[in-house]
């Protein structure tokens, strides 16, 4: 049977679609077309030089797998690469996947799964893979004051594993605030510095996956054995081992054996260990034997410092007025931060537009839905404005007469009420005033509310239209 490239591509995108999340696929993937099939190279046409290099950098492990899986062990992939000149006529260009002077041989990918616990007698345990991303790093995270003591604990348990009083170390706190990124960093830290450490990442789940196969194949005794060969053990997520309870008492004496050896444990978790549901009292208890720290939303300076960061890691320039625009925008976790950078970038490199406020205001609409909803400051803004005919700009100046003020005020009132923004980011969206003045616009609309009857009414007008505007 003759393969095409539609088709070769086609069962490519199908198995990248399983590898990554649904918005890097459609931002990364999706955009792409196949060219041609020739002598088991497939050629595709990517946008941009910027889209090329993104591709080559964060997924060129996913393509050379995908590409052995539909061609073969000699299968290769080449991008044409599309280069504006200025006008209407793109000339296409070639690159060699990997873009190396190495064979161009798929290679043997790194397994996803640690090697089996059951089968590692007699072999150097310093040499075994940690399962660690080696992007995560202290480096890379960014301190502040939402995460200030527990980097501090993290930085000291990684200098000295199982030494210290901060054993073990849990770290807890909402999604995407960095748990997972600084415990492996704690990870990188000790395997670089301290030769010879065992260190292993495990989330809950594996690991409750790992003891389940154990049972089923009677290797209790090699899978404990494995564990407690452990300088290090990280274990991730550990509210999912609630209910488990097999899994929790073989945890609880690997717990015991690792910590009476001076070995060092770390663990995070979505809430504190008070609050963790379905788990043995006596497994809480050693949970509280070292330090908890939590995890906060980032602070507005911390928003500021990660997307700098993120971008001079990356070797992109983007204004000052749009950093701050971001980070007044997206206040709620790290993670979504970083999805709407990827996503800014990735418009620019397709629209091939230079970052602006504009292009910022944009992206937040197609991607932070809670934030850019129908009901979003923008629309509150307009819709008081023309009510009050007053000028957009008007709310946002500094201007203190009596009409403007009280638009201004009824606005911050309804973003308050309508939108998921912090107080400090609704001041922003003002002229850059401050939570106390949004506090103050909406104490003000409540107490008109109480003593005027037409401005009462008034409102209850306005509160239609936006309720109307959500349905």
């Amino acid at each position: 049977m003759v393969k095409d490239c539609q088709s070769v591509w086609n069962n490519c995108l199908h198995s990248i679609k399983e590898g990554v999340g649904e918005q890097s696929f459609n931002t990364w993937f999706s955009p792409i077309d196949p060219i041609k099939l020739e002598n088991n190279v497939l050629t595709i046409q990517v946008p941009s030089q910027f889209f090329y290099e993104w591709l080559e950098e964060h997924y060129v492990h996913i393509l050379r797998k995908v590409i052995h899986q539909e061609l073969g062990p000699e299968g290769r992939l080449e991008y044409s690469v599309i280069v504006d000149k200025g006008n209407d006529k793109y000339k296409p260009f070639t690159i060699n996947l990997p873009n190396n002077n190495k064979s161009n041989k798929p290679k043997e990918q790194p397994r996803e799964e640690p090697l089996n616990p059951f089968a590692l007698n007699g072999v150097d345990f310093s040499q075994q893979n940690s399962q660690l991303n080696p992007n995560y790093t202290f480096d890379t995270f960014i301190e502040g004051d939402c995460n200030r003591l527990a980097r501090s604990a993290g930085y000291a348990v990684a200098k000295k594993p199982g030494i210290t009083s901060f054993n073990p170390l849990m770290i807890y706190g909402g999604v995407g605030l960095g748990k997972t990124h600084l415990v492996q960093a704690i990870g990188n830290e000790i395997k670089d510095t301290l030769n010879g450490k065992f260190v292993l990442y495990v989330s809950s789940e594996k690991f409750t996956n790992q003891f389940i196969d154990a049972l089923r194949n009677n290797k209790i005794q090699d899978f404990s054995n494995y564990y407690l060969h452990i300088d290090a053990l990280i274990i991730d997520d550990v509210q999912f081992l609630g209910g488990k309870e097999r899994t929790q008492e073989i945890f609880f004496h690997i717990f015991n054996h690792l910590h009476q050896n001076g070995k060092q444990i770390i663990m995070t978790s979505d809430r504190p260990p008070r609050d963790l549901k379905g788990l043995e009292d006596r497994l809480l208890s050693r949970f509280k034997w070292g330090l908890t720290a939590d995890l906060q939303q980032p602070d507005l300076e911390t928003r500021i410092a990660i997307i700098q960061n993120k971008m001079e890691s990356d070797g992109i320039h983007i204004p000052e007025d749009v950093i701050e625009y971001l980070a007044y925008s997206v206040d709620t976790n790290i993670r979504e931060l970083e999805g709407v950078l990827i996503s800014l970038i990735a418009h620019a490199s397709l629209n091939r537009k230079e970052i602006d406020l504009e292009l910022a205001k944009q992206t937040l609409k197609n991607i932070v839905h809670d934030i850019e909803s129908e009901v979003g400051i923008d629309f509150i803004q307009k819709t008081i404005a023309e009510h009050f005919a007053v000028k957009i700009d008007d709310l946002k100046a500094k201007t203190r007469k009596k009409e403007i003020v009280i638009a201004r005020q009824v606005s911050m009132y309804f973003c308050k009420e309508h939108t998921n923004h912090s107080l400090k980011s609704i001041g922003y969206h003002f002229g850059g005033r401050d939570h106390s003045t949004v506090i103050h616009a909406v104490q003000s609309v409540n107490d008109m509310m109480q003593v005027d009857k037409r401005f009462r009414e008034e409102m209850e007008e306005l509160k239609k239209r936006f309720k109307m505007k959500k349905v």
